[in-house]
């Protein structure tokens, strides 16, 4: 989703939102690229049934940091609507414990 969304920013985007929003738009699509990366390795540690509770959370919190962060930026980019972006940083706290729950799963590897 993150690649089709990067896609549709380059191609159909370009010449519909202003420099500032297509950048926010890309930034999205950037986080969520990365964190659909840290779920890839979420759903591995837990196929391998190595630390499943807190590779468990951190597929949780990633996926809620894609939902509040990445989607408030693409609403944002998208519509223009600026209470939007207060949401965002709920969002980046998500992550952040998303990762921080995925080293403490390594760490009982």
């Amino acid at each position: 989703l993150a690649v089709l969304l990067g896609a549709f920013a380059a191609h159909g985007l370009k010449n519909r939102l202003s420099d500032y929003s297509l950048n926010v738009f890309n930034t999205a699509t950037e986080y969520h690229f990365y964190h659909a990366l840290g779920l890839l390795i979420v759903g591995i540690i837990m196929h391998l049934g190595i630390s499943t509770k807190p590779a468990g959370i951190s597929g949780l919190l990633m996926l809620i940091g894609i939902i509040l962060f990445s989607g408030s930026l693409y609403l944002l980019a998208l519509t223009g609507i600026k209470w939007l972006g207060a949401i965002t940083p709920l969002g980046g706290i998500a992550f952040i414990s998303g990762w921080i729950f995925l080293a403490i799963a390594f760490s009982k590897i």
